[in-house]
């Protein structure tokens, strides 16, 4: 594994007991400059590990706690007049920083997720017709329960298309559980980060590194096959956009940078598949039957898809 990735995943392994998958995962969200919707029930630590993540890196991190009377304003900021200055100011919102953790992101209502769209996909806010550019790097990372749908709102495919990777937690195993037990015990192990192991500039470079990483026609293929073959299937009423594909696209290359490889293959595809592209399909009746689950249906596809030969 990339020395820089191992000194994050160690970093935040001080405070998550195990899930060096999902923390991967995460960090290949990262390097993608990709948003990261966390789902899975409540208490797993999934708010612990995004704040992990934001003391392992030097940068400005933000929360907000999303409920149904939180305002759009409230996350791009807005203007006020300022009687000193004899003028109109902005003042900032939540999503003016560099880590963004939107905890409980489906009880907000849809006009306060509407906000969020822009500054996903464009990394800017326009408010009052002024253009406010986010800082580098930019990362959301939203948290939901997809257990207790009482007062929540559900988020829009638009919304949804702007994540980057949908991940999970799960629970932890039985051994796992006493050495989370052994560290909570005296304080909250969050403090364990004392000081960050990467600066933002650090972040930006391993960024451009991922860029440079080269990807074959032939996989290059195999993705534009992978995402074509979900949007006239019988068990899919929605099939996989472009946007899918650039972002299976990205992750490959990180995932191939993560195993210090300077060129993707079919196996980093895979590996990235399901995390990728799971949340951005909507089964029909049929395909629910069949799969159960987006995600089935997504290690249905690479199962079927045909591997192109690497030359």
């Amino acid at each position: 594994m990339n020395k820089n990735i191992e000194k994050l995943a160690f970093s935040i392994g001080r405070v998550i007991v195990g899930k060096n998958d999902t923390v991967v995962r995460l960090l290949a969200a990262l390097l993608c400059e990709g948003h990261v919707l966390l789902e899975d029930v409540p208490g797993v630590g999934k708010t612990q590990l995004i704040t992990a993540l934001s003391r392992s890196i030097g940068g400005k991190f933000n929360r907000i706690q999303l409920t149904p009377d939180v305002m759009p304003s409230d996350i791009s900021g807005f203007t006020m007049l300022d009687p000193q200055k004899n003028d109109f100011v902005y003042r900032e919102g939540a999503v003016i920083c560099n880590f963004l953790l939107a905890d409980e992101i489906n009880r907000a209502s849809p006009k306060v997720q509407s906000a969020l769209l822009e500054a996903m996909e464009e990394h800017q806010i326009s408010l009052d017709g002024v253009t406010h550019q986010l800082p580098k790097p930019f990362l959301v990372m939203a948290t939901q329960n997809p257990v207790e749908t009482y007062g929540t709102f559900h988020l829009p495919e638009a919304q949804m298309d702007r994540f980057f990777m949908k991940l999970s937690m799960g629970y932890p195993s039985e051994e796992e559980e006493i050495k989370i037990l052994e560290r909570t015990e005296m304080h909250n192990p969050i403090v364990n980060i004392e000081q960050p192991v990467m600066s933002l500039d650090d972040i930006e470079m391993l960024q451009n590194e991922v860029r440079r990483v080269r990807v074959t026609e032939q996989v290059k293929s195999y993705i534009v096959n992978m995402v074509s073959a979900t949007r006239n299937d019988r068990n899919t009423t929605l099939g996989i956009s472009p946007r899918g594909s650039i972002a299976l696209y990205k992750a490959s290359k990180a995932f191939a940078y993560i195993y210090e490889r300077d060129y993707a293959t079919p196996d980093d595809v895979k590996n990235a598949a399901v995390s990728v592209l799971s949340h951005r399909i909507i089964l029909s009746p049929q395909g629910k039957t069949a799969f159960g689950t987006n995600e089935e249906y997504v290690k249905s596809l690479l199962k079927n898809c045909e591997v192109p030969g690497i030359r």
